[in-house]
């Protein structure tokens, strides 16, 4: 699924916009059923966490 928002290009044209399409995927996407992911970044792991509560935290 995507997702449209407005993004300013450059400082130099502020007040002007363009369209650009962000990728949007769902958490049960990512988590495929379980209650964490953990995801690399760079040099750099995070744990996406599903809580009891059905809310997302992402730890370093």
């Amino acid at each position: 699924m995507t997702h449209q928002e407005p993004v300013s290009s450059s400082p130099a044209t502020a007040g002007t916009t363009s369209q650009r399409v962000v990728r949007e995927v769902t958490s049960s996407e990512l988590l495929r059923g379980e209650t964490e992911v953990l995801i690399r970044h760079g040099d750099e792991l995070y744990r996406l966490k599903l809580t009891r509560n059905g809310k997302l935290i992402l730890q370093k």
